[in-house]
């Protein structure tokens, strides 16, 4: 239970500096996406039957305030923690580099299948410019090693975790 009070502080954390952070990179013209940073770290330390639901509602709490077609992050989200659970084999989560990796790989990924998306299913588009995603993958990036540590620190070695 106590796991799970965790991981509430943590999305509401999440939320909070995802809608700091949009708003002030917007004057810039940086789609930065710090909720997929926190999704991403959610499933580098949460076990699969915690790490896809908490991506999922990462996801579907961008829809919920999104313009955009309705369920595509939360699906972009459960595609990116599939990624990660893939990935968790091959990279040592632990280590600063993969993590900037990951978040900068999928950041881009996930803007992009967004994008094709929407193309195919209401035949717009809405691509936020390369040199905004590329910014807003390089910020997600630097932001990720604090993302990680946080998440770490606040969720321990609880029993959602994998290392319980």
């Amino acid at each position: 239970m106590w796991g799970l009070i965790k991981l509430v502080f943590l999305f509401l954390l999440a939320t909070v500096c995802h809608w700091c952070l949009a708003t002030v990179c917007s004057v810039w013209g940086l789609s930065v996406n710090v909720m997929l940073a926190f999704a991403v770290a959610f499933c580098t330390v949460l076990k699969p039957a915690f790490g896809y639901p908490a991506a999922f509602l990462c996801g579907l709490f961008l829809d919920f305030f999104g313009t955009k077609l309705f369920g595509n992050n939360a699906f972009t989200f459960t595609v990116a923690a599939c990624i990660v659970y893939a990935l968790a084999e091959r990279f040592d989560f632990d280590g600063i580099f993969p993590q900037i990796f990951t978040v900068f790989g999928l950041t881009f990924v996930v803007g992009s299948l967004n994008s094709l998306l929407l193309v195919w299913f209401t035949s717009s588009s809405m691509w936020p410019g390369f040199w905004s995603l590329l910014g807003g993958s390089a910020l997600g990036a630097v932001l990720a090693p604090a993302v990680f540590w946080t998440v770490r620190r606040v969720l321990g070695k609880g029993a959602v975790c994998r290392q319980a």
